[in-house]
């Protein structure tokens, strides 16, 4: 979620001696949790063509992550195999060149498995489509493939001419690759070709930074501070209605969704711990990720709660990015 934080004092707490503390956000006074919806709704407009792009992927013996212009869109760290599809035009920011990214890892030990597998096999393989739909006038148009991509692979052959295929980084425990596609879209987020680059900012007064407003944004949550949570998830709510040209009835039924995730009793935010400092978007975006080799849990911040859902506890993870415009000195979340 986006929202704007200083590097100083982000949020002010106003104490009360029988008073619960509450944190005081500037960011978007306007909108609350009563509002949003009208004002998310305001700023999506709809085209002659509506163009959405998705990636259909397949994956064997191997875990992944996935970034669209070095930013995580998606991960898998779960069994062996998996083929899905998912949204990207929210990564979109303007017309033009588009950069895929993948990282692949070793699958270690699954339950589903008997072997341990520390590095990468020869099986190993990725599969990567671009697909891209017009939803001006249907949600479930057909689609044209704009790019295909496979992991590249090494043939070698026998003393008798007999070809074998294998990965290209068997035995490794850790690969990546990139490819890039053209898109055309009607509309143009803000992106961040304006922020700083954080790389070139120390280090360690950075992540402690960090930590600081990680930690207060774990209170906003578990305090359930509904118009707060509004006010700091605007921003990015914004950008992804605008790229799915989402309608005010979809607006709605997502805010409930997320609302009444925060107001299920058992949700309980988590530690802010176990994590490291991670910069995405060519340094334009910083992160506190998780370290944990849990895999219900990799590739993601370190902001995260429990929630009932399904007859269980489960983890909900409220990723935040944080970046700094030019000529600022105050941290956006995003």
């Amino acid at each position: 979620m986006k929202k704007i934080l200083t590097l100083t004092a982000l949020f002010i707490i106003l104490q009360g001696c029988t008073q619960k503390n509450k944190t005081m956000i500037t960011q978007n006074p306007a909108i609350t949790a009563n509002n949003i919806v009208d004002e998310l709704a305001k700023q999506v407009k709809h085209y002659p063509k509506e163009p959405t792009f998705l990636i259909n992927y397949e994956r064997s013996w191997c875990f992944m992550e996935i970034f669209v212009n070095d930013m995580l869109v998606y991960k898998e760290f779960d069994e062996s195999m998996s083929s899905t599809s998912f949204e990207i035009s929210n990564y979109i920011f303007k017309s033009g060149t588009q950069k895929i990214s993948y990282k692949l890892y070793p699958i270690g030990k699954l339950k589903s498995e008997t072997d341990i597998y520390n590095s990468l096999i020869d099986n190993t393989l990725l599969k990567i489509e671009i697909e891209e739909f017009d939803v001006s006038k249907s949600r479930n148009p057909e689609g044209k493939i704009v790019k295909e991509f496979t992991s590249p692979m090494s043939i070698t052959k026998d003393e008798y001419g007999n070809e074998t295929e294998k990965f290209i980084a068997t035995g490794k425990d850790y690969y990546e690759g990139s490819l890039t596609f053209e898109a055309k879209i009607p509309y143009e987020l803000e992106g961040f070709e304006n922020a700083q680059d954080l790389r070139k900012l120390d280090a360690k007064i950075l992540e402690r930074k960090l930590v600081k407003q990680y930690a207060a944004l774990r209170d906003i949550y578990q305090n359930k501070e509904y118009d707060n949570i509004a006010k700091t998830s605007y921003n990015s709510l914004r950008d992804q209605f605008i790229a799915e040209y989402q309608t005010k009835e979809n607006i709605q039924s997502i805010w409930e969704e997320l609302i009444g995730a925060f107001k299920e009793p058992s949700f309980e935010m988590q530690p802010i711990e176990n994590y490291k400092l991670v910069f995405f978007a060519e340094g334009k975006l910083v992160a506190l990720m998780q370290t944990t080799q849990d895999n219900r849990l990799r590739g993601n911040t370190a902001l995260w709660a429990k929630v009932n859902h399904d007859g269980g506890l489960r983890p909900m993870f409220l990723n935040s990015y944080f970046y700094i415009p030019q000529g600022e000195t105050e941290f956006k979340v995003y």
